[in-house]
């Protein structure tokens, strides 16, 4: 079987990695857009403690978080070590006691579904601020063990290497879907026409310009986030197994190695097109968010700042299967801000839906049509 990916953020990237080790002939074009959600993104794999709550998502996330652990073992045996991927725990901090309890219960609940959140701990302030020297005084935590941290484009590259090794041709340029009546036959790029027998759309906050010529109005939205990227000094011990700071804003914290601290994020909607600017008022409130935090960020190093767009379909609930009306036609979308915990995941199901494999969740809960 022939199948045509486009668009190689993480959710493209896992499906054509997928097809491929089931022996598909997988062809991956990508037109490297600036502003790619997964190019900028940090994700927390901390699904279980969400105040979400639509179940629908919830189930999502839970099995994109369970599934990590599977995907990572795959592809460190073919040998991909640096996936970005460390389950290093969740400190999720409070400076309400009342709160922190009803976040321990959430968690707890949720535990016997879900086994893979670990041990639920509270913590007072001293052992909060020992887990992340960086913190201001007065937070104490619950530490949620079986929660990770993961860089979106370490991940990406992985797949993606790993992909290649199975045969995947990666090419960049700007597709086009080719149809004959209702029947996507393959998609053309500049003057080059490659043949498919289906063809899954992964382009995120682009899809709906793909889809417009075949009269498709798919309803997709974004959102613009600004990341910030600093480096602690080397007094401190090596911050790779730091535990992700979520705490009762929109921010947060992830550490990974060699002292790099992720500060995250700008919410921007009503953004005047694709705009990938990286603004003052951006770096501002990112960094007052986050020195607000962790005062001990003070002193760091700024190393960069990444842009991306978060796709978002109606309800904020991603969109996954068979375009209505269209055959060949495959598509996920809708992802946001839970892009890097549901991407791999959803990823693994396009490739079973496009060989007509039993999935491992009922996609009538994310009907595309509730998106067009």
């Amino acid at each position: 079987m022939r199948v045509i990916v486009i668009g190689a953020g993480i959710l493209g990237a896992s499906t054509a990695y997928h097809l491929a080790k089931t022996g598909a002939e997988v062809l991956l074009i990508d037109r490297k857009d600036q502003g790619q959600a997964t190019d900028a993104a940090a994700g927390i794999i901390c699904p279980w403690i969400s105040q979400r709550r639509n179940q629908k998502w919830y189930r999502l996330a839970k099995a994109g978080a369970r599934y990590y652990p599977e995907l990572i073992e795959a592809l460190e045996k073919e040998g991909e070590i640096d996936t970005g991927y460390a389950r290093v725990g969740a400190l999720s901090i409070q400076t309400d006691a009342e709160k922190m309890d009803k976040l321990a219960e959430r968690a707890s609940i949720r535990l016997a579904d879900a086994p893979e959140i670990g041990e639920i701990t509270k913590l007072d302030e001293n052992y909060t601020h020992e887990r992340f020297p960086l913190l201001a005084e007065g937070y104490s935590s619950v530490h949620i063990s079986g929660a990770a941290r993961v860089d979106g484009r370490a991940l990406r590259d992985a797949l993606i290497r790993s992909a290649q090794r199975h045969g995947v041709v990666l090419i960049h340029g700007d597709a086009a879907l080719e149809v004959q009546s209702n029947h996507v036959t393959g998609v053309k790029v500049d003057e080059n026409y490659y043949e498919a027998d289906k063809v899954i759309v992964c382009a995120g906050a682009w899809a709906g310009q793909l889809f417009q010529p075949l009269g498709i109005d798919l309803k997709v939205s974004y959102q613009k986030a600004q990341i910030m990227h600093v480096q602690v000094q080397d007094s401190h011990e090596d911050s790779g197994s730091w535990p992700v700071i979520i705490p009762p804003t929109d921010q947060y914290l992830l550490a990974f190695d060699n002292h790099k601290i992720v500060i995250g994020a700008t919410h921007e909607n009503d953004v005047a097109g694709y705009d990938t600017r990286i603004t003052a008022g951006g770096m501002q409130e990112v960094l007052n968010k986050g020195i607000t935090l962790a005062p001990g960020l003070a002193n760091s190093t700024f190393q960069e700042v990444r842009v991306g767009f978060r796709p978002f379909t109606p309800g904020f609930l991603p969109v996954i299967g068979t375009i209505p009306g269209w055959d060949n036609l495959i598509m996920a979308n809708g992802l946001g801000a839970s892009g890097l915990t549901t991407g791999p995941f959803i990823g693994s199901q396009l490739a079973k839906l496009a060989i007509e494999m039993e999935l491992d969740i009922d996609i009538s809960d994310y009907d595309v049509r509730n998106a067009l």
